[in-house]
């Protein structure tokens, strides 16, 4: 047998320059501390929390609405859809609006501002004597909404390290939902006025924390604010992280894209790819009819003959809590992509499985005992939706986008997120209408479908990678 050096086997090391590179980062992370940042999110995702009290407010207030003595009050079929649905349009107004505030104001004061349309909107609510004053205070909320749509995410995947960045990112999304949820329980104690007051509570607090927390330091080195950029990465990582090598390699990918964003800049795959891939997240997530189940949970459960649809909304938002909470957890770990896909599979079953539900209802001499299937289908919707699509366009969104870019193609995102949640949910009613509600669910289910073939071929996985390593992907793209 040969024993010659040829039969010896290879050993291979990794290139000096990575070796290197794998120090470096395991130093840096091995002193960085988190507490800071975490406390930054959590002041952050209080807007995500109050524009989730503006997604829910409609489905206890509209029953309240369309029952009110007042006649100056009482809202009519058309009325209610457009008293659900007008927050979309102001949202998608907010999503322009945010675009802009982010370049000019930063991140941090455009958090705050977005405060005042939050709290302005659910004052006029309360103070409400016309039907018209009512839809301005929903298009204030659904405005600020917008705004912090865009804001939030954009806030936290700038300030957070790779490791955390999908936790904290899924946090926007969890809060979102525990609104919906908190809005939900407060509405079966509160009649419309006082539950207006409680939604009119997160914002005003979000706005007086965020008034000790810093701006993010990518904002300020695209500014050229080098020294107040070094201060806030010390805070959000420590005394004891060197927040230097962090901000030079920040410093360099800024430096790389060349100052601020240009219309002419959409040729450079490096930005146009990633803004067409946030933009069909967007559309794909929506295409889902997530907002229009959402919107009209009470109206489902009692069209399904639900004993207490007042209960089966609170049920919804348990389940939601619940599964964005584990969404969360699982997202630096699992990965974006795998759950993207876990998800478009549930929704499609659970979709597909009320459309039967309504399909046999529909029939001459339906089955009606079924009520446990339009709560099962339900669940496995909400659970699906909660692990995927709820939370990671948002999150993708947020990563993807390159910096300088971040104003125009984040509005373009939240723009057409809002324009087809809108187009959804005021049309909801006559897509039960002229399609059948079976007709409704068949379809968002096939919507399902095709994402899951997006996902498959087109979404790239940004699991453990750092913002510049993204924009790298596209670049080489």
């Amino acid at each position: 047998t040969e024993t010659g050096p040829k039969s010896r086997p290879q050993l291979s090391f990794p290139e000096p320059s990575r070796l290197l590179r794998i120090l470096l980062e395991f130093c840096v992370h091995s002193k960085v501390q988190n507490g800071r940042l975490y406390l930054s999110a959590f002041a952050a995702v209080l807007g995500p929390l109050s524009f989730g009290f503006v997604l829910g407010y409609s489905s206890p207030a509209i029953p309240d609405l369309t029952n009110i003595d007042d006649p100056r009050l009482r809202l009519d079929t058309n009325q209610a859809s457009w008293f659900g649905s007008i927050v979309t349009i102001g949202a998608a107004v907010g999503g322009l609006l945010g675009g802009w505030m982010v370049q000019r104001l930063g991140r941090k004061l455009s958090l705050m501002a977005s405060a005042v349309p939050f709290v302005c909107g659910f004052t006029i609510i309360v103070a409400a004597q016309s039907v018209w004053m009512l839809y301005v205070g929903r298009a204030l909320t659904g405005l600020a909404s917008g705004v912090t749509s865009l804001v939030v995410p954009l806030y936290i995947s700038e300030t957070a390290h790779e490791r955390v960045r999908g936790l904290l990112g899924s946090c926007v999304q969890l809060m979102v939902v525990l609104g919906i949820m908190g809005v939900y329980l407060a509405g079966l104690v509160l009649d419309w006025r006082w539950l207006a007051v409680c939604s009119s509570i997160p914002p005003t607090l979000m706005l007086l924390c965020m008034c000790f927390m810093p701006e993010t330091p990518r904002y300020l080195l695209s500014c050229g604010r080098r020294r107040e950029a070094e201060e806030a990465l010390r805070f959000l990582r420590g005394p004891d992280a060197p927040v230097e090598w962090e901000i030079a390699r920040i410093e360099a990918a800024v430096q790389e894209q060349g100052g601020s964003f240009r219309l002419s800049d959409l040729r450079d795959p490096g930005v146009f790819k990633p803004l067409l891939l946030g933009v069909l997240l967007m559309v794909f997530q929506q295409m889902t009819g997530i907002n229009a189940i959402m919107f009209y949970a009470e109206s489902i459960f009692e069209q399904a003959h639900f004993q207490n649809g007042d209960l089966g909304s609170v049920l919804v938002g348990v389940v939601q809590v619940l599964f964005t909470a584990v969404a969360a957890v699982i997202m630096d770990r699992a990965g974006r992509k795998v759950l993207l896909m876990v998800s478009g599979v549930s929704m499609a079953l659970s979709t597909a499985a009320f459309g039967v539900y309504f399909y046999i209802l529909e029939q001459p001499q339906p089955q009606t005992q079924l009520a446990w299937l339009a709560l099962l289908s339900m669940g496995v919707f909400i659970t699906g939706f909660a692990l995927g699509w709820g939370p990671i366009p948002w999150l993708l969104m947020s990563e993807i986008l390159p910096v300088n870019a971040r104003g125009f193609a984040g509005a373009a995102c939240v723009l057409t997120n809002w324009t087809m949640a809108f187009v959804i949910t005021k049309n909801f009613q006559d897509m039960m209408t002229l399609l059948t509600s079976a007709g409704t669910f068949w379809l968002f289910s096939s919507m399902c479908v095709l994402n899951l073939f997006f996902t498959t071929f087109f979404v790239p996985e940004t699991k453990g990678k750092t913002l510049e390593q993204i924009e790298a992907i596209f670049r080489r793209a």
